[in-house]
């Protein structure tokens, strides 16, 4: 309904978001004048695995102006980082929602295209992270687990502003040996790339 509204019921859209934002911004002003606002956090769940449900003429329209509303009052107040949660493939809004003030993205749905190590050669560190590692090597096994890992962890470390987590829950029927085998090879790897950095 709402994919169709950003055509046919524009004026509607923007008033609902009026709204919402209007709530947002007043709890937040009372809340940021108590206690020091650290994160603030998004849970839009907007794309699947072919791509965002609103494009980027709709974020640009839709989202920005209300995004940055609340971005730029709590950023004033000292909060330093934005978070925006959605499974799926993002790739095509990504430069819209950092203009929209969006410092950070998780979970980074791999097998949706959510490629952390090339998002981070793309955006460098205008963008951070959390997840980001495919959650289904873990059914795969341990060549799978490790080949993944390897890709993706040493990059990261490099660069910093990533936590790295699965982009998801483990998922179901996942052997226990594989799940021990992905941590010791988490652990192995940072080690080794945190040894690599202090050189």
């Amino acid at each position: 309904g709402l994919c169709i509204a950003y055509y046919e019921q524009p004026e509607l859209v923007h008033a609902i978001l009026q709204t919402i934002g209007d709530m947002v911004v007043r709890v937040l002003e009372r809340v940021s004048a108590a206690i020091p606002i650290d994160v603030l956090c998004v849970h839009e769940d907007m794309a699947g695995n072919l791509g965002p449900l609103a494009g980027p003429s709709q974020v640009r329209e839709f989202i920005v102006p209300y995004y940055r509303r609340v971005w730029e009052m709590l950023a004033g107040r000292g909060t330093r980082l934005f978070e925006q949660d959605s499974d799926g493939n993002m790739c095509p809004v990504v430069d819209d929602f950092l203009d929209a003030g969006v410092t950070v993205m998780f979970p980074m749905e791999s097998r949706a295209g959510m490629d952390i190590v090339r998002l981070r050669q793309q955006y460098g560190t205008r963008l951070a992270f959390k997840g980001g590692i495919d959650k289904f090597c873990l059914t795969a096994g341990p060549e799978a687990i490790r080949r993944e890992l390897e890709y993706k962890i040493p990059p990261m470390v490099r660069t910093g502003g990533c936590v790295l987590s699965l982009d998801h829950r483990i998922p179901n029927g996942t052997p226990l040996a594989h799940y021990r085998y992905y941590i010791s090879t988490v652990w192995e790897l940072l080690e080794e790339s945190a040894a690599d950095l202090r050189g």
